[in-house]
């Protein structure tokens, strides 16, 4: 009897596998043919067959007939995320609280975002996530509305085990079980992870990072600076998960850390902005740097550095952030040697407009041997960037038993 039971469930556990195996090819790969999948998984054309029929009747995936085809035969069906392949990501922040639902592929199908007059507690944030989340869920097809998990990033240290947040420094939360308040509150599974880790995992899966295997990824944003590392393929979040809060480090000979001194609440305030998404705000950066270019520079150059800040002082300022950041990215190029560095929120802003300041930063701090090689790009997934790695937990479960969703 033991060897019957031990016997079906090890052709479970490979069922499940293969499952799977065929919703995470679709995942990262995007649709494809059925040909395809078989010549990935390994697995016979009968099998797969028979896999993604029983995917396409739970309606994780769809398939479609290519019209239009030059080859002989038949063509092979094309295998794409379906309707009931959401789920949905939250990333409270001190100003705002932004909810999405996220389709199998990383697609945000709909984002909301929510802004506060005081920075949540973790009650408030659970309460305003599982109103927005059942109010995006009733905008999508029925048979999408239910089972899609919850995932959250978090600007702080989550615990691994049980996605408590031990430390949101910004949003002053300490030892708050936010997933357990939020499953509760809503019936949905909920996990948990540090922002910035899921923005490294993000961008290698479906953005700047895609097939790097050493990068390292720092978001800027409202709640501070977080960074996640990728080596050798792998997210390396330490013994409890808190590595990568690079935002602590020292970046100013006075000692101050890195998130004190690159603030995304300098770049609004010096544009005379109280709020805003990172749209509006490097709008109004690039703007009023074109207005103060247009000054003669033959006048601003000769001034001394206080005159000449004050003259362009939306310029100055984003220079200043540009080469402390720069400072700061020569410690983590020495110490990691990663193939390429990658900046999103308020990070990827300062880059794009004040790439050679930090650059030169780096370049003057850093090791040839290691600088010589890396790449520092801004993040290509732009403001879904922590949804779309919020989703990835919750995308976690489905590709473990894609019958249980």
């Amino acid at each position: 009897m033991s060897e019957a039971v031990s016997t079906g469930s090890g052709l479970d556990s490979v069922r499940r596998h293969n499952l799977g195996r065929i919703v995470e090819l679709v995942h990262q790969g995007g649709v494809q043919s059925r040909s395809a999948l078989t010549k990935a998984t390994g697995l016979n054309r009968s099998t797969v067959a028979a896999l993604v029929t029983e995917l396409a009747a739970a309606g994780i995936v769809v398939e479609s007939i290519p019209v239009g085809g030059q080859g002989v035969g038949r063509p092979s069906p094309m295998v794409a995320a379906g309707p009931r392949a959401v789920a949905f990501a939250a990333n409270p922040e001190l100003d705002a609280i932004t909810v999405a639902a996220v389709r199998l592929g990383g697609d945000v199908v709909e984002r909301v975002r929510r802004e506060v007059a005081t920075t949540p507690s973790a009650a408030e944030a659970s309460a305003i996530i599982a109103e927005l989340v059942e109010e995006l869920a009733a905008r999508l097809p029925s048979e999408a509305q239910g089972g899609g998990g919850i995932g959250l990033a978090i600007p702080g240290l989550v615990r691994d085990a049980d996605g408590v947040v031990r430390l949101a420094p910004h949003l002053g939360w300490v030892d708050e079980p936010i997933v357990d308040r939020l499953r509760q509150a809503t019936g949905r599974a909920v996990f948990a992870a540090n922002d910035a880790s899921l923005g490294a995992r993000a961008e290698r899966t479906f953005g700047a990072g895609r097939g790097i295997d050493d990068l390292v990824y720092l978001n800027g944003g409202a709640s501070g600076i977080g960074g996640g590392i990728i080596a050798g393929g792998r997210p390396i979040g330490g013994a409890r998960g808190y590595a990568g809060e690079f935002g602590h480090t020292s970046a100013t000979a006075a000692g101050n850390a890195l998130e004190d001194a690159v603030r995304r609440s300098e770049l609004l305030h010096v544009v005379g902005l109280t709020a805003g998404d990172d749209a509006a705000l490097e709008a109004a950066l690039a703007t009023a740097i074109a207005a103060e270019a247009s000054v003669d520079e033959g006048v601003t150059a000769s001034m001394p550095v206080e005159a000449y800040e004050r003259q362009r002082p939306v310029t100055a300022e984003v220079v200043r952030q540009a080469r402390t950041l720069g400072r700061a990215l020569a410690g983590t190029v020495n110490i990691l040697d990663p193939q390429l560095v990658v900046l999103g929120g308020h990070l990827g802003i300062v880059l794009e407009l004040a790439s050679d300041d930090l650059h030169d930063a780096v370049r003057e701090r850093a090791l040839e041997p290691p600088f010589e090689d890396v790449a520092i790009v801004r993040a290509a997934l732009g403001q879904d960037l922590l949804l779309i790695g919020a989703a990835e937990l919750a995308f976690d479960r489905l590709i473990a038993d894609p019958a249980a969703w």
